[in-house]
């Protein structure tokens, strides 16, 4: 299972959302989760990972998931391979035990262009970092993802199921 992550504040409450499928170039889901997290702490620069990191665990255990692949929204490196990020950490506290790949929309400070990737005719790369496979892995991996633009598919649905409110289907 490939599980894309995405994590929407609301003041100090937020919504963690996943989105399971099979193959990286699934056009639907095969499930969506979505779990509330209350009392987020504030954003603390260069420690982002403790806001978000607390609710991507939840979801996980919530819901006994255990994805062969994680994509998150952001860096698993912000440098793209030694400073950690918020996917480094999702990594080391799943014990490397499942593959995890970053999708940045903006570039970090000092990310060099060899993380970049162009999606359909978008002038705009996303900026793609991973641990546990290799990054020319990871780049095929989300150029192969089903969308004609920049953002994949699967990375809108879970942005847009982070941002709602109140209850979501959840298919069988």
């Amino acid at each position: 299972m490939i599980l894309a992550i995405d994590v929407h504040y609301d003041n100090h409450n937020g919504q963690v959302a996943g989105v399971a499928f099979k193959s990286w170039a699934d056009a639907d889901p095969d499930n969506i989760y979505v779990t509330k997290i209350e009392q987020v702490g504030d954003y603390v620069p260069g420690q982002f990972y403790k806001r978000e990191l607390p609710g991507i665990l939840k979801l996980l255990h919530e819901y006994d998931l255990k994805p062969e692949y994680i994509v998150i929204d952001g860096y698993v490196y912000l440098d793209g391979c030694s400073k950690p990020g918020l996917g480094k950490h999702l990594y080391d506290a799943l014990r490397g035990n499942v593959k995890v790949i970053g999708v940045a929309k903006k570039p970090f400070a000092g990310i060099s262009k060899a993380y970049a990737i162009y999606r359909g005719s978008s002038k705009q790369p996303l900026y793609i970092t991973s641990a546990g496979e290799a990054l020319s892995t990871a780049k095929l991996h989300i150029l192969s993802m089903h969308g004609i633009y920049r953002m994949p598919i699967m990375l809108k649905k879970v942005d847009q199921l982070s941002r709602l409110n109140g209850s979501v289907y959840l298919p069988q």
